[in-house]
C-alpha cells in the first residue's frame, strides 16, 4: 500500500533542513519520522517536490488516488479530503492524534477537529489523548457523526538502541524537558525552580528550544543567567543524545501532556527526572517512583537531591524499578522498565496492525 505522511502545514517555518532531514521544532517532526520508517518506499506530503533524507518529497499533484495519506495536521483533514477527491477517486485518510486537542483553544478548531474525528478514522499518541479525542467527537459533532468515530491509541515508546554512554561534567547539568514555551508546558514554574537551586548549588541549565521559543519571555529571562545556556535545537538524534547523555537532572512543569517522549528519553540515558504528580507523569515511571512532587517547594528540594547526589538518586529509582519488574538485579533496572514498557516496537507494531485493519 502506498503510504504518504502529511506533517508541517500548519506552521509557516520550513520542515526540511537544506540536507533534507526534518526540522524537529517539536514532537512532530520525531512522530512523522517514525511513520516513515515504518512504511518503507512512504513520501512526505509538502508544497514542492524535493529528496528527503531517505524519503521523497512529493505534492498532492504527485500522489496515485490510491494512496493512504496520514495526516498529522488532523484539523485539516476535512480539506485533505476536499482537495484529493476532485478527481473523483474515494481518498484514504487517517488522523494522527500525537498531541492532545487541548493545545488547541478557539471553538472553529475543535468544531474541525470534531468533524474530522468522525470522517476518518484517529490513532492516538497514547490513552489521554484518545479520551480528548472522543470528548471533543461527542462534544462538537451531532450523534449521528460522533457515532462513526474510529479511534485507536498506543504509547509511542522509544528507541533503546540510541542511549549513550553516561558521561560525567564538572558541573550537574538541568535540561528544560521542551522545545516550546507554551503555556501547558509551565515554563515559568521551571524558571523559578531551577533559580532557586542554583542559589544553594552551582548547576548548568541547558534548554533547546524552536525559533518561536527562542524570542519568548521565558526564554529571555533564563538566558540573563549567567549559569544558564539557551541554544536552538540539536541538530540531529546523535547531537540530541550525546548532550542528554551529559544532562544529570530534568524537571517536567507540564500541566498535561499526550504522552512525555522527552521525558522518558531523559529518564533513559540516566538522567533523574523530577516530576509532577500527575497522571501523565505517572504513567511513565514505575509505581513508587521517589522523584513526584506535589509542590514548588518539593519540587527544589527534589532536584537539589538530584544535582547534588546524582548516583544516589538513580540507585533509588533502580530499586523501584527492580520491585515493579520482579527482579533482584537492581543496576540499570530502570532502564530494563523502560525497554519493557515504553518500547517503541509495541508502538509499531500496534500502528500498523491498525493501519491493515481500518484500510485493508
Amino acid at each position: 500500500m502506498a503510504v504518504a505522511v502529511k506533517y508541517g502545514w500548519l506552521t509557516d517555518e520550513p520542515i526540511l533542513t537544506p540536507d533534507g532531514a526534518l526540522v524537529t521544532t517539536d514532537g512532530g517532526a520525531t512522530v512523522a519520522r517514525r511513520v516513515l520508517d515504518m512504511f518503507p518506499g512512504a513520501k512526505l506530503l509538502a508544497t514542492a517536490p524535493a529528496k528527503g533524507d531517505g524519503f521523497d518529497v512529493v505534492t498532492f499533484d504527485d500522489l496515485d488516488p490510491s494512496t493512504l495519506v496520514i495526516n498529522l495536521d488532523v484539523i485539516d483533514s476535512v480539506g485533505v479530503f476536499q482537495r484529493l477527491h476532485r478527481s473523483g477517486a474515494e481518498p484514504r485518510i487517517m488522523n494522527f492524534q500525537w498531541i492532545n486537542p487541548s493545545t488547541f483553544h478557539h471553538p472553529v478548531n475543535f468544531a474541525a477537529m470534531g468533524l474530522s474525528y468522525a470522517m476518518f478514522p484517529t490513532f492516538c499518541a497514547g490513552e489521554r489523548t484518545a479520551s480528548e479525542v472522543r470528548e471533543v467527537t461527542r462534544k462538537w459533532c451531532v450523534p449521528t457523526l460522533a457515532e462513526r468515530a474510529r479511534v485507536a491509541w498506543a504509547d509511542l515508546g522509544v528507541r533503546t538502541q540510541l542511549v549513550r554512554p553516561r558521561q560525567q561534567t564538572d558541573v550537574p547539568v538541568v535540561l528544560y524537558p521542551a522545545v516550546s514555551t507554551v503555556e501547558r508546558k509551565q515554563p515559568q514554574a521551571f524558571v523559578e525552580i531551577v533559580e532557586t537551586v542554583a542559589k544553594q548549588t552551582p548547576i548548568r541549565v541547558h534548554a533547546r528550544l524552536n525559533t518561536t521559543a527562542l524570542a519568548s519571555e521565558t526564554a529571555l529571562r533564563l538566558s540573563r543567567q549567567k549559569w544558564a545556556q539557551v541554544r536552538p535545537l540539536a541538530k540531529g538524534r546523535e547531537e540530541y543524545w550525546d548532550e542528554l547523555s551529559r544532562t544529570t537532572a530534568f524537571v517536567g512543569t507540564a500541566t498535561e501532556e499526550a504522552y512525555g517522549l522527552e521525558y522518558v528519553e531523559g529518564l533513559l540515558a540516566g538522567a533523574v527526572g523530577v516530576l509532577p504528580d500527575r497522571p501523565w507523569a505517572r504513567r511513565l515511571v514505575p509505581t513508587g517512583y521517589p522523584f513526584l512532587y506535589t509542590s514548588k517547594a518539593q519540587a527544589e528540594q527534589m532536584l537539589l537531591r538530584a544535582v547534588t547526589s546524582p548516583d544516589a538518586c538513580r540507585a533509588e529509582v533502580d530499586a523501584v524499578a527492580a520491585k515493579a519488574l520482579g527482579t533482584t538485579e537492581v543496576a540499570g533496572a530502570l532502564q530494563a522498565w523502560i525497554e519493557a514498557n515504553h518500547n517503541v516496537a509495541n508502538f509499531d507494531e500496534q500502528f500498523k496492525a491498525q493501519v491493515a485493519e481500518w484500510f485493508n
